[in-house]
């Protein structure tokens, strides 16, 4: 399994890179389109759909809620030269905030708080959308930054999201593997470890002092840096644990089977649905 997992992993990064670097802005919020809406496929799964007209009509609904955001918030005009962020566009950021405030809530209380959505087909779509939809608007948020001036900027805040996931797993998985003992959220992902958590959050930090001290950031730059580290790989796991969360509930042990040893794209893609809306949020707030 290790090794299928890293031979995906190797296949998939140079085309997540290059996709984030090289693409032109409207492929790149397309192919985020259709990655959406293979989340969108699986998600399907959780709410107890298993005929494929059906997983495929949420699929193209959530694409249909992307496209209609795309034509009301055009991506080329997300950052306005005089006031900065579309108010509309940080209220959605916001907006994604609660609900995964209201995802923790239901995750710390899992079982008991599924009597409420896990019979409840509408419900499950509806936390489906909260997660899906405000992702693709975040990762074009952070990709058209500055575009006009500097078509690498927004890729590079991308990439420091990415990496600051990736090292976070990495680290998570390899330290519960080794020391790990005490049970994170036993009665929604038993795998999972506090030392796991912790280890993730150390290798984080260790990234951003690597990248702080190759780009010369200021104090004031570490302290924000360092915040929103911390925050970002402690939301990464909310992610993660909230998808647990409902594969569980669904009886399912991965979300599909598209990437080898790794399961499907949710699998791959939870904890960014979690942190690319707060790291834009973030990034706006603070730049």
């Amino acid at each position: 399994m290790l090794k299928q997992r890293i031979i995906t992993a190797l296949i998939l990064a140079p085309a997540a890179i290059s996709a984030i670097f090289y693409l032109p802005i409207s492929y790149f919020a397309v192919l985020l389109m259709a990655i959406i809406a293979i989340g969108a496929w699986e998600w399907a799964r959780f709410m107890g759909l298993t005929k494929a007209v059906h997983r495929l009509a949420y699929a193209a609904v959530s694409s249909v809620l992307v496209a209609l955001l795309w034509y009301l918030l055009p991506v080329d005009q997300t950052w306005l030269v005089l006031s900065g962020i579309q108010d509309e566009i940080t209220s959605i950021l916001w907006l994604s905030v609660v609900w995964w405030l209201i995802a923790a809530l239901l995750m710390c209380f899992f079982p008991k708080s599924s009597t409420f959505w896990a019979r409840n087909k509408l419900i499950i779509a509806l936390f489906g959308w909260l997660t899906l939809v405000p992702t693709w608007l975040a990762f074009m948020v952070l990709r058209t930054n500055n575009y006009a001036l500097d078509e690498f900027q927004g890729a590079q805040l991308l990439m420091y999201l990415f990496m600051l996931v990736w090292s976070a797993d990495v680290g998570a998985y390899f330290v519960g593997k080794s020391v790990g003992k005490h049970k994170l959220m036993p009665n929604v992902s038993p795998g999972k470890t506090i030392e796991g958590f912790l280890g993730g959050i150390v290798c984080a930090i260790i990234l951003t002092f690597v990248v702080g001290f190759s780009l010369q950031w200021s104090v004031d730059d570490f302290s924000k840096a360092m915040l929103v580290t911390v925050l970002i790989t402690t939301i990464s796991v909310l992610g993660d644990l909230t998808e647990s969360m409902f594969k569980r509930q669904a009886g399912v042990k991965d979300s599909g089977t598209i990437l080898p040893g790794h399961g499907g794209i949710l699998d791959r893609i939870d904890s960014l649905t979690a942190t690319a809306p707060i790291f834009a949020l973030c990034y706006v707030l603070l730049a």
